[in-house]
């Protein structure tokens, strides 16, 4: 079963392209996103929808989630019915998210988690309500359309001024709320694979948890962007020996003051190096 709080990496396949639904979940991804959305064209949307159900129907086992057309879009219905009907759906990705209402919606009409994906001024002005309504699992970020709903100059210092404010705002909005860390944009190219990885550790800087994938061999980078290194894992299991030995009483290592915050800090490196 999926664990949601901890993917790291969410790879994307068109919904129209089925044999590559098979292909990422035999892949190194932490999850998979069968998309309905931007990456089918307008006039291949039901015959997307429907080679997905017949490969649920064919493969009742597998879990995913789904990214639907926006709720303003004329698919969006259609989309909600086929993700009610599989099991093997277990989260829908809601682009362009804006309210509680809309995710409310999509929540009550097909019994699954949802998956805001917050890229409009709408979304970030919405996120105090949509992070309380019931059934939001987790954050993320969608840059791209962000950029232009924003009418940023992309690639520019100012652009990612602006993004990273949002950013701030998804993480704080989500730890209040008691969710799990936000997921992080795609990055388009898919052949800037140190682009990859800088853009990963960034997010991770900033308090996301994972990152959109659009191509399998993103995922390599951002793994381990996300993993903490031979050293920082050295330093948090020698901080959880120490207090053991002081009782929780704060103590010095490496002449640094170590109280109850950083032995949590501590905790979460082991735990994100999967040594919990």
């Amino acid at each position: 079963m999926l664990d949601a709080a901890n993917l790291r990496s969410l790879l994307f396949v068109p919904a129209n392209r089925p044999e590559r639904i098979t292909k990422a979940l035999e892949s190194e991804a932490d999850g998979v996103i069968v998309d309905l959305e931007d990456a089918v064209p307008v006039d291949q949307k039901a015959e997307a929808r429907q080679l997905l159900d017949n490969f649920l129907l064919a493969n009742p086992d597998v879990e995913i989630l789904v990214r639907i057309n926006s709720i303003a879009s004329p698919e969006f219905s259609q989309d909600l019915s086929l993700c009610a009907r599989h099991a093997g759906i277990v989260g829908i990705m809601l682009p362009k998210a804006e309210s509680s209402t809309e995710v409310e919606q999509v929540h009550v009409r097909s019994g699954k988690p949802v998956w805001p994906l917050i890229e409009t001024a709408g979304g970030i002005l919405g996120l105090t309500d949509i992070v309380s309504t019931e059934g939001v699992l987790r954050l993320s970020l969608g840059a791209l359309d962000m950029t232009t709903d924003l009418a940023l100059e992309a690639g520019s210092v100012g652009a990612e001024q602006i993004l990273n404010h949002c950013r701030y705002q998804l993480v704080i909005c989500s730890r209040a709320a008691g969710l799990p860390t936000p997921i992080e944009s795609v990055v388009p190219d898919i052949g800037d694979l140190d682009g990859v990885g800088r853009v990963a550790r960034s997010a991770l800087e900033m308090g996301f948890g994972g990152m959109l994938c659009i191509h399998p061999r993103q995922l390599d980078p951002v793994h381990q962007a996300f993993l903490p290194n031979k050293e920082q894992l050295a330093w948090a299991r020698r901080v959880l020996v120490e207090a053991d030995l002081v009782s929780g009483a704060a103590f010095k290592l490496d002449g640094q003051m170590v109280d109850a915050p950083v032995i949590a800090r501590a905790r979460q490196v082991l735990a994100r190096g999967g040594h919990e």
